[in-house]
């Protein structure tokens, strides 16, 4: 099993940033090949924000391209998702995902979720 704790979330203005952290923990975080970043806004269905391989490789949404970025210390079994420029459209709860298969975690379908950490973007 792999437990993920996410971390980082909270309120801030339009136009700031927030560094979001997840750690991995377990017998089993070597399958924790493929993490990444989902959202939930209230009355909205979860949506990927970002993913990223253990090679490397990392996806974005056209939502937060350009604002979001994902990146992982394998040293520390840890993921993070920097985000600047935030709006109000960014708030949601951001939920942390990992899994063997990279496609998996695109797909929202990854095995393993965090409790997730809630962003909230005032204007």
């Amino acid at each position: 099993q792999v437990q993920l704790v996410e971390s980082g979330g909270g309120l801030v203005q339009v136009g700031e940033s927030l560094r979001l952290s997840c750690v991995a923990s377990g017998r089993n975080t070597y399958s924790a090949n493929a993490l990444g970043w989902h959202r939930q806004a209230p009355g909205k269905q979860r949506e990927l924000v970002a993913a990223i391989s253990s090679g490397g490789p990392t996806y974005y949404s056209d939502s937060v391209k350009g604002r979001f970025t994902i990146s992982r210390d394998s040293s520390k079994n840890t993921v993070y998702l920097q985000m600047s420029s935030l709006k109000p459209e960014d708030t949601a709860v951001y939920y942390c995902a990992a899994d063997p298969l990279y496609d998996a975690v695109i797909g929202g379908i990854a095995r393993y979720w965090g409790q997730g950490t809630q962003v909230t973007v005032s204007s």
